[in-house]
């Protein structure tokens, strides 16, 4: 039987009238990559707020590693370490210095400065030790705040769009990293709105839309509920997408077609866009 690390049921969240978080229940297995994937306000964030004790739920229940996030709120922190999707860091103190720093806040022995030297070693900051934050990329303000969040040696790790803002090639360094995270024994839980990020990282993948929880499963199951081949065409001004179960399906009717078209593979995109009604990039 699988381990459960993150159990959620009926999670709400309300702000006023406005339903961040619409009864959200499900499930994260140890030592999996897990995406939550949905636009920009489907309530991705203050979920993770939720689970890292940084905002009180209106109702349900969730538990971190078997503690309850509301009657055992202390013991489910230590659970978790967090990257936000904003830097954090103290701009005006060195590389080394934000980490002990946390190191401090946390309560951990000197034992765990060794540790510190570790994570500038893993996420290849040990050259940038006494360089002040303020003088960092963007890429690597993102390792660092990865290298803190991970220096208590927590179970879960919870990142907030994590490669938002970033080239491609800083983005896919990043992705390097998580995986690597995950083989060492962390469950990451992730949010983001890129699709090929959840692609190429999520073992399995929620789709959130409005705080709702529209479907959850292996991003190529997903995709399977679909279709295996899209046949893209223009119509009446706007990009019509019709899916079929084979290659030879969507061949058949692109050849009864009069007007030109676009033979393709079905995406995590198309799942998307079909299961919730909108582009996950639609504001």
């Amino acid at each position: 039987m699988a381990d459960v690390v993150i159990r959620i049921v009926d999670l709400v969240k309300n702000f006023g009238r406005l339903q961040a978080v619409a009864g959200v229940s499900l499930e994260v297995l140890r030592g999996e990559i897990f995406a939550y994937l949905g636009p920009n306000g489907s309530g991705k964030t203050t979920t993770i707020r939720i689970l890292a004790g940084l905002s009180r739920a209106s109702g349900g229940e969730a538990w971190l590693n078997g503690f309850s996030v509301v009657h055992e709120s202390l013991a489910a922190r230590q659970q978790v370490g967090i990257v936000p999707q904003s830097s954090n860091l103290d701009q005006e103190l060195t590389v080394f210095e934000n980490l002990e720093i946390h190191r401090r806040m946390f309560g951990l022995g000197r034992e765990k400065r060794r540790r510190i030297d570790e994570l500038l070693d893993y996420f290849a900051l040990s050259e940038r030790r006494d360089t002040l934050v303020r003088e960092l990329s963007g890429g690597l303000k993102r390792r660092l705040m990865m290298a803190r969040a991970l220096l208590h040696e927590p179970a879960i790790l919870f990142l907030d769009e994590p490669t938002v803002g970033l080239d491609p090639g800083i983005r896919r360094q990043l992705w390097a990293l998580i995986k690597r995270v995950r083989q060492d024994g962390v469950t990451v839980f992730l949010t983001t709105h890129y699709i090929e990020e959840a692609e190429f990282l999520a073992d399995r993948v929620a789709f959130l839309e409005r705080g709702r929880l529209v479907a959850l499963d292996r991003p190529q199951w997903l995709v399977d509920r679909v279709g295996a081949w899209s046949l893209d065409r223009v119509g009446e001004g706007r990009l019509e997408s019709f899916y079929f179960p084979s290659r030879e399906a969507a061949t058949a009717a692109a050849a009864a077609l009069t007007t030109p078209c676009n033979l393709r593979r079905v995406n995590l995109e198309d799942a998307f866009l079909q299961m919730t009604g909108k582009k996950i990039n639609a504001e």
